[in-house]
């Protein structure tokens, strides 16, 4: 069993979508594609919402290709790319995407979609959390010592939890406060047994815990407030590192911002919008590209 296999089936909690079929693979224009699948690295919130589900088939479909997806958080996704173990990252954590771009492991950034992030909890809300915004949220469930799961598996949702504990000035310890180690929909459900406050994203949410859990932080996905605003971004992983179907990995960039956005814009859970597509743009904003800051060498 191949690295990348044991990967999928073991090491990232993933699973294969085995779509489609391996064939003579084309590209719409007639060029010829590698025949070998395709290795996304994604996170767990596009897997746990549905959302990857929908998105592959038309992908497959096109370009007569499977795609194998690694389900990881942000963190692992990324890792998993830097070992060249997959072809190109699908993930939601700028500040990690920055620095996997500045070390030259992946190439060629797109931003692709938006939702937002919500600050959930059991019905009766013992802390009191309702109608405040996250850092009041998140004061008071410590002031409560109310129960709180954290991922803490350096996700983009961990790691945007733990920008909300610093933006408090509260340092998360004690019996109220768990880490659970695990993707979203699982710390979703752990947090409805046991009447646990949690952050997660709407997609995993709506398609894990609606019934289970309440919103009591949000603003939906138009405008949030940019602590809670929650961008996705895909990254081919640098070829110039890694033995990689790059140009296939190219065509599903091309795709997921092509016509994959009308899959994205249109893909709802309990009639309800999941996700925001970027859409294209005719002055696309340089800044996707590259780590945030950046600037050529020699410029002021």
């Amino acid at each position: 069993m191949d690295r990348r296999r044991y990967i999928q089936l073991f090491g990232g909690g993933g699973t294969l979508s085995l779509t489609g079929c391996v064939g003579s693979v084309s590209s719409p224009s007639g060029e010829s594609l590698p025949e070998a699948p395709l290795t996304l690295a994604t996170t767990t919130t596009t897997y746990d919402s549905g959302l990857i589900d929908a998105l592959l088939p038309g992908f497959e479909e096109q370009f007569g290709t499977t795609v194998e997806p690694i389900v990881q958080g942000t963190g692992g996704a990324l890792r998993t790319a830097e070992n060249g173990d997959c072809d190109l990252v699908f993930v939601h954590a700028r500040q990690l995407e920055d620095t996997f771009l500045r070390e030259g492991h992946g190439i060629n950034r797109r931003s692709v979609m938006m939702n937002d992030f919500l600050v959930v909890g059991p019905a009766e809300d013992p802390a009191n959390i309702a109608g405040n915004g996250p850092i009041e949220a998140f004061e008071a469930i410590a002031n409560s010592e109310a129960t709180f799961l954290s991922r803490g598996d350096r996700s983009g949702t961990h790691l945007r939890e733990r920008q909300l504990w610093n933006e408090a000035g509260i340092d998360p310890e004690g019996t109220w406060y768990s880490e659970t180690g695990q993707g979203m929909g699982s710390t979703l459900i752990m947090a409805g047994q046991t009447g646990a406050y949690t952050l997660t994203e709407r997609g995993t949410f709506l398609n894990v815990a609606k019934d289970t859990l309440v919103p009591h932080v949000s603003y939906g996905i138009e405008d949030p407030p940019l602590l809670l605003r929650n961008e996705y971004g895909i990254i081919p992983v640098n070829p110039a590192r890694h033995d990689t179907e790059y140009a296939l990995a190219m065509a599903f960039v091309g795709y997921v911002t092509g016509p994959g956005q009308n899959v994205i814009d249109g893909y709802r859970i309990a009639n309800e919008r999941v996700f925001r597509p970027f859409g294209p743009s005719h002055t696309p904003g340089f800044e996707q590209y590259v780590p945030s800051g950046w600037q050529a060498p020699g410029a002021q």
